[in-house]
């Protein structure tokens, strides 16, 4: 009889010791399951842009955090590439074609990708804030916006903005939006800015953004351009 006790015993813990592995076991797998998909998901943060090779900040573009960052954090990282370039020493010019000559792949792709985003959320967020707003001051939203894009590309081109004030700034681009509306038309035979296409930003936006959008982003980002259209010729 106490054998038999004995013996029950021992088996117990010995089931015991075999479950204890096999927690422990299990327990390691979880725990690496979770490291694997918490690295996975963790966002790698953008070299710095004046200290870090050149060819090492350019490999960041390539890389689907990029796309994961805030918008102005995007814009903010392609601008100061842009003053990058700008002051590039021979060695760096070098190594920064390097670079991009050998970029294929799904490399490359991802690239287009990262660069379609930074327009295509530029475009939802301006079409969102500006379906937000009563009709009597989508107006003013548009110049402002307008107004803002053009000194950041004069910025990104050129490292610096013109000293032009607002009010002469839509002069001259509403000007130059009736030349080109002329010209087209010369071209054509008839037609107007709108109806002709003549901006090639929702060109960009159709031909290259459009289908990753969705359908609600799509109806007011094309609203939106087509009344930017509109206000730059007719203000």
């Amino acid at each position: 009889m106490s054998f038999a006790l004995s013996y029950k015993v021992e088996m117990f813990l010995q089931d015991r010791k075999r479950l204890a592995k096999i927690g422990a076991a299990l327990l390691v797998a979880i725990l690496a399951c979770v490291a694997l998909l918490w690295n996975a998901a963790r966002l790698r943060p953008p070299p710095s842009i004046f200290d870090t090779p050149i060819d090492n900040t350019l490999s960041y573009l390539t890389m689907k955090d990029f796309s994961k960052l805030p918008l102005e954090e995007r814009i903010r990282f392609m601008m100061d590439l842009a003053e990058r370039f700008r002051s590039l020493k021979p060695g760096e010019s070098a190594a920064m074609a390097a670079f991009l000559a050998g970029v294929a792949g799904p490399a490359r792709d991802q690239l287009r990708e990262n660069v379609k985003m930074i327009a295509k959320d530029v475009l939802v967020q301006g079409a969102k804030d500006y379906m937000g707003l009563p009709p009597s001051k989508r107006g003013a939203f548009i110049d402002e916006w307008v107004i803002s894009w053009q000194r950041k590309m004069e910025k990104v081109t050129t490292g610096k903005e013109e000293p032009k004030s607002d009010s002469d700034r839509l002069d001259a681009m509403r000007e130059q939006g009736k030349r080109n509306e002329e010209r087209q038309s010369r071209m054509t035979g008839g037609g107007n800015l709108s109806d002709r296409g003549a901006n090639g930003f929702l060109d960009f936006w159709q031909g290259e953004i459009e289908g990753s959008s969705t359908p609600k982003e799509q109806g007011q980002i094309t609203k939106f351009l087509d009344d930017v259209r509109t206000r730059l010729v007719n203000r």
